[in-house]
């Protein structure tokens, strides 16, 4: 297995795993992150002047998960600098390198495929993206304690969505005692949803429940909430979107109708960075085995 990598960007997570794969006696080359008070250069922990010189250092080429927030520049909250993705891309391009971040769009994807760089999107790993799940289930409980004025015991909460994130927030809610429904359009979601014990709400019949709810916890990754949906929700009740880019409510709309709408986003990195880590080093193990 590898044992050098390269490190380039990231947030919280990036620099706890940096700090476990040096535990691991792992030689680390890393960019970036020089903003960072918890990154200290070690016998295995160096950092890069440029980046043809962290390229050059490791075959194996870590971005930010997510990778980039705008598809032009890298995601690097503790630097400075501005890292322009192309140039990345251009200096690993037919050098036999192997690079690793998450949520890899297309665009980007296409790139690297023309510079003959084999590439892994993270976030496309089952089990980091079923894991994750625990951490951005305990988070959306958080943010939604701390954003109602209601116990979750006993609160009428919607969950839209019965995927991954909604199978592990259902199961967490109910077990403090909220009073559950999940929204699913598939006839075996909403069976599955039954066979929990759930209240099922199909899509079909969206518009007539939800003015019932105190919170509705969305994961569905396309705009579902839309001006007509929101002017149905009650006024004392809570959204929290945890979809990606544009989001599953019109946060337009939300405002004009005074709407509490929190987009939750990267929740793993933003409630608990290091046991994320201990997620991105377990997969990252994995894929350095395989390779």
């Amino acid at each position: 297995m590898y044992k050098t990598v390269s490190i380039i960007g990231g947030d919280l997570r990036i620099i706890n795993l940096i700090g476990l794969l040096a535990k691991d006696d792992f030689m680390i080359y890393t960019y970036g992150l020089e903003n960072s008070e918890d990154l200290i250069e070690s016998e295995n922990i160096k950092r890069c002047r440029s980046i043809p010189e962290l390229v050059n250092s490791s075959e194996i080429i870590i971005g930010p998960v997510p990778m980039t927030n705008d598809s032009e520049f890298l995601s690097a909250p503790f630097s400075e600098e501005k890292i322009h993705i192309d140039e990345l891309i251009t200096e690993m391009s037919n050098k036999n390198k192997i690079f690793l971040a998450g949520n890899i769009s297309n665009k980007i994807l296409e790139q690297l495929q023309e510079g003959n760089i084999q590439n892994i999107d993270l976030l496309k790993r089952e089990e980091l993206v079923v894991l994750n799940t625990i951490a951005t289930a305990e988070g959306t409980i958080q943010i939604a304690m701390e954003n109602t004025t209601r116990t979750i015991h006993g609160s009428n909460i919607l969950i839209m969505g019965f995927g991954r994130v909604g199978k592990v927030l259902a199961k967490m809610l109910d077990g403090i005692g909220a009073k559950v429904s999940c929204e699913a359009r598939k006839n075996s979601d909403i069976a599955w949803i039954k066979a929990y014990g759930y209240n099922p709400i199909h899509l079909s019949e969206l518009d007539n429940e939800l003015g019932n709810y105190d919170l509705i916890i969305n994961t569905i990754p396309f705009q579902i909430l839309d001006e007509d949906r929101l002017r149905k929700v009650k006024k004392e009740c809570t959204i929290i979107d945890l979809s990606s880019n544009p989001g599953g409510a019109d946060r337009g709309a939300a405002k004009r109708l005074g709407v509490k709408l929190i987009w939750a986003l990267s929740l793993p990195g933003r409630v608990a960075p290091l046991t994320s880590a201990e997620f991105i080093q377990e997969t990252l193990y994995h894929i350095l085995k395989e390779i």
